[in-house]
């Protein structure tokens, strides 16, 4: 019999570790991450635009929120038509930001003080200005580059029409419209795009090569598999230099003719398993936005954000903003009025968390850099706010806060169009430090400035902030804090659903793990509801609002977010 429990206790710690080795390495299980745009954080040499040595100046800042790990986009040289996410030389920082060195220094200083530090990879293009483009528009087909990109020489009638139809736009090179540029190069007529004229896709291969096609090339052809051979000698190159992971950019984009995605979750598993190999410490982050599919694809972490797998829009996109506009909602749920729903959303959510629980982590952020942060429109108060990020950071997975929405920064309705941003310059404006005409981001002129600012006379700055102890950036450390103290708060703790989809308000929901368990009550309303819950026992931990707690009920006012401790037996 003790032979028999031996061996059972043995199965069950190798699968444990089987389970927690998936997951990926152990920092994950406590990580709260904080995305930064590099060119809004902090500019240290007075051009308008921020640097490396500026987010490395402010790493004692970023330790205090409660972080422990950071996302940058893009550093690397790019022709800036689409925000860094063009990419001319994958191995150099672009000067605007500083030098390699730059980024030694941050990643060396981040860590000494327990901050890991993830980088952007834009793994399924280039720039046209890549040398490796150039080289591969030559003539010799033989080129170390030749196969590097997808040229072909002749199109359909239907491609030619979106060409047509592109030119006629009024900024064609910022269309994404069609699927081929025409070039007239030496090695071919037309190449393969994959989102702007200027960004040429990498060749992959083709996991349905068409045999009529002859510039559709087998996934395992030579120019596909040297593809693959370089992005692993980009992470080892800054790996080796201390880097911690990286955000994919465009993740299933790189195999084309892949429509279920099969053969791009191969060639993540195969780069999964170099990575597990070589580099156990690091991570792998998609954008991807489908779990189910990108965490057995071979990803530590997917996000859940605004395309993909329906669920956040519905949660926080009114249809008067940006991203809400021509959505089949009437009401987002984080909106005062009451008449949102959470049904989409955790109907979506359930099913992912359920399918990727045990195999890696799922990232509801704030915002991130493609569209509008929680402070916009009528969402604009500090109790409304303090909601939404109690939602934040109280879901199970990964957090991911960006930069600005721990001090409630605004998104900035119609500012021009700067290097792609198109919409997505209002929630690129550059970091707001303290009240003076550039918000202590810069010492350049206002009109200088990467964006504007607009800090609502001083309110919306870490310096007002810091000394407030009802400001959002003290309740974000606040919820940090509560959230590391806890694993049934934290990123392995399991969820469950208490409150009805068909009663939206509150919505309320657990978070377990042993003994331990946590209810969290949510009413992003400007009315006062209730719930009938079993809460014998339970203490609030921390409240934003005023809510009432009864043995068998719980009444949450307006704009009211509560976090009860309770037993899990």
């Amino acid at each position: 019999m003790k032979k028999q429990i031996i061996i059972l206790i043995v199965i069950l710690a190798s699968f444990s570790a089987r389970a927690e080795a998936q997951k990926g390495p152990k920092w994950l299980s406590d990580a709260v991450f904080y995305q930064i745009y590099p060119s809004s954080y902090m500019d240290t040499d007075g051009n308008g635009i921020g640097d490396l040595p500026g987010i490395t100046q402010k790493l004692d800042y970023i330790k205090s929120l409660g972080v422990n790990a950071l996302w940058l986009n893009p550093i690397f040289e790019s022709g800036w038509f689409d925000g860094g996410y063009d990419v001319i030389d994958y191995y150099k920082v672009d000067g605007r930001f500083g030098t390699n060195s730059d980024l030694v220094t941050l990643v060396g200083e981040a860590h000494k003080r327990g901050i890991k530090v993830c980088l952007d990879l834009v793994a399924g293009h280039t720039s046209s200005e890549c040398a490796w483009f150039k080289a591969s528009a030559e003539k010799d087909p033989n080129g170390r580059y030749s196969d590097y990109f997808i040229w072909l020489d002749v199109i359909s009638d239907a491609e030619k029409q979106e060409i047509a139809a592109r030119k006629q736009e009024p900024n064609p090179a910022a269309s994404t419209r069609g699927r081929y540029v025409e070039a007239n190069a030496p090695r071919g007529k037309y190449y393969e795009k994959n989102f702007f004229e200027c960004q040429p896709a990498l060749n992959y291969g083709f996991a349905n090569p068409d045999p009529t096609h002859p510039w559709e090339q087998d996934v395992n052809a030579p120019g596909p598999q040297a593809v693959r051979r370089e992005m692993r000698n980009i992470m080892a190159f800054w790996f080796d230099k201390g880097i911690d992971g990286f955000r994919v950019d465009m993740a299933p984009s790189l195999v084309k003719n892949d429509p279920d995605k099969k053969a791009v979750s191969l060639l993540w598993n195969e780069m999964r398993e170099w990575k597990d190999k070589n580099y156990p410490e690091c991570v792998l982050i998609s954008e991807w936005s489908d779990p189910a599919v990108a965490i057995p694809a071979g990803f530590n972490i997917d996000f859940m954000i605004h395309f993909g797998i329906k669920g956040y829009p519905s949660l926080f996109f009114a249809r008067n903003t940006p991203w809400g506009q021509g959505r089949d909602y009437d009401y987002c749920y984080f909106d005062r009025s009451g008449r949102g729903s959470i049904s989409e959303f955790i109907d979506n959510y359930t099913k992912a968390y359920t399918a990727t629980k045990d195999k890696g982590y799922i990232a509801i952020p704030t915002a991130n850099h493609d569209y509008q942060r929680p402070h916009v429109a009528e969402r604009n108060t500090l109790d409304q706010l303090k909601v939404a990020m109690t939602f934040f950071l109280t879901m199970p997975g990964v957090p991911f806060i960006y930069y600005g929405d721990e001090i409630a920064m605004k998104y900035q309705m119609d500012l021009p169009s700067k290097e792609g941003s198109n919409d997505r310059a209002g929630t690129r404006t550059p970091m707001q430090w303290k009240n003076d005409q550039t918000a202590g981001f810069s010492t350049c002129t206002p009109d200088n400035l990467y964006f504007p600012v607009d800090t609502e006379n001083g309110r919306l700055t870490v310096e007002t902030q810091e000394d407030d102890p009802n400001s959002m950036l003290n309740f974000v450390r606040r919820l940090t804090a509560l959230r590391h103290s806890s694993k049934a708060l934290g990123n392995d703790g399991d969820w469950q659903l208490l409150s009805d989809v068909s009663q939206p308000y509150p919505m309320v929901y657990q978070r377990t793990l042993g003994n331990e368990a946590y209810v969290i009550a949510l009413n992003p309303s400007g009315n006062k509801v209730s719930a009938s819950l079993h809460l014998s026992g339970a203490e609030p931990v921390l409240t934003a609002g005023k809510a009432s707690v009864g043995k068998n009920r719980l009444s949450l006012n307006a704009f009211t977010a509560i976090i009860l401790k309770t037993n899990n037996k």
